[in-house]
């Protein structure tokens, strides 16, 4: 059968009708390699950027020498990897900017905002402090961004005199609300530029504040209802917290000029791999992805709570997908991946800055996520989404 020229996010892709089984058994492999090497493997965990730019890179030349991306494609696909995580619709103001200059800002002036942030919860007190921070980064994610967020939030959870379980159970719940929320805008997370920049041709010539429109609505009452849930959680600790006070000694504060600059180029370094993986996978989606049900694939995409669910997103939006299909894939994408460690950015800044193991993680993460997954579900079921 003739092969088509279909409305990819790169011109000079072209997709036959049907599968070639040879391009979906190496595909496959990369796919299943993306999701369980850094499972099984320390070293690629510790280095998930170059390990996603190595399959993005080999899932590319794959296309390549199939023909099914023309030297043209190849072209433009390493102008838009390298101009994504810098540029955001013509605008030179993307992830990587502001990750830098909010980090910049948090390091030059940690001694000043720390103490205000202590003088503002001893003034509101622990629960209502909890609850405006969570929802705060919660809402603000999507334009600050997740990696801000999460590290905002791990200083002040470092910061206050807690217990380490109750240290732990807000961050896995705030981990939850920063993820959502960072959803909203290509400047949030990986997951929303990936799936804007998926979406930006036809049909849905998808903008900026795409995400926000057709999302937010879902999102931003679960964030509300996360970071209250996050308040009632904190009650009861407040008074072991004054007490914890008088021998509690804050972490030292540990953020470098070159751990912020390195953080900025690794959100770059992760981008672009990401566009690349989003290409590589262009033809499964084609051929496969849409096909799936908006109520199956829904429970499918639990599988982003052990990878990164931008790697998701990318396999799986396209534009061929229903706009249901979008909406149902990319809010299940967003509650998965707090449910453990590796399935979403703020999870592993905050792990990584308050030393929570999977195990700790898993114990608050996999019922939480369970239950949103669930009531979200029924509220998509009601609008007839499913």
């Amino acid at each position: 059968m003739e092969p088509v020229a279909l409305a990819m996010s790169v011109e000079g892709l072209v997709v036959p009708q049907e599968p070639v089984t040879s391009v979906v058994a190496v595909l496959v492999g990369i796919l299943v390699a993306v999701l369980a090497l850094p499972l099984v493997s320390k070293k690629i965990e510790e280095n998930l950027e170059p390990f996603f730019l190595a399959m993005g890179l080999v899932g590319v030349a794959v296309l390549y020498a199939t023909g099914l991306l023309s030297h043209e494609g190849l072209v433009e696909l390493a102008k838009k990897a390298l101009t994504t995580p810098l540029v955001i619709h013509g605008v030179p103001i993307g992830i990587t900017q502001v990750v830098l200059v909010a980090g910049l800002v948090f390091w030059k002036y940690h001694d000043s905002i720390h103490g205000g942030i202590m003088r503002l919860m001893h003034r509101l007190g622990l629960p209502v402090f909890v609850f405006i921070i969570v929802l705060l980064l919660g809402l603000t994610s999507s334009i600050i961004s997740v990696i801000v967020a999460a590290v905002i939030f791990a200083e002040i959870m470092a910061s206050l005199p807690l217990t380490r379980a109750k240290k732990i159970e807000l961050t896995v719940i705030a981990a939850f609300a920063i993820g959502m929320g960072a959803a909203l805008t290509p400047v949030g997370e990986p997951l929303a530029t990936i799936a804007v920049a998926k979406l930006s041709g036809p049909p849905y010539h998808a903008d900026p504040l795409f995400l926000l429109r057709h999302l937010g609505e879902y999102i931003i009452p679960g964030v509300v209802a996360v970071s209250a849930l996050a308040a009632i959680r904190a009650r009861g600790a407040e008074e072991a917290a004054a007490k914890a006070a008088t021998v509690a000694v804050a972490e030292e504060y540990t953020e470098t000029l070159r751990t912020v600059v390195m953080r900025a180029v690794k959100v770059f370094i992760f981008v672009a791999a990401l566009e690349l993986l989003g290409t590589s996978f262009t033809p499964l989606v084609v051929w496969y992805f849409v096909k799936i049900p908006a109520n199956i694939l829904y429970w499918i995409n639990m599988i982003s709570a052990v990878v990164d669910n931008a790697t998701l997103t990318a396999a799986e939006i396209g534009p061929h997908m229903t706009l249901a299909q979008i909406k149902s894939a990319l809010i299940s994408l967003v509650i998965s991946g707090g449910m453990l460690i590796p399935g979403n950015i703020p999870n592993i800044v905050a792990a990584g800055r308050l030393r929570i193991t999977s195990k700790e993680w898993a114990k608050i993460g996999v019922p939480l996520g369970l239950a949103l997954l669930i009531v979200f579900y029924i509220i998509l079921d009601l609008q007839g989404l499913h």
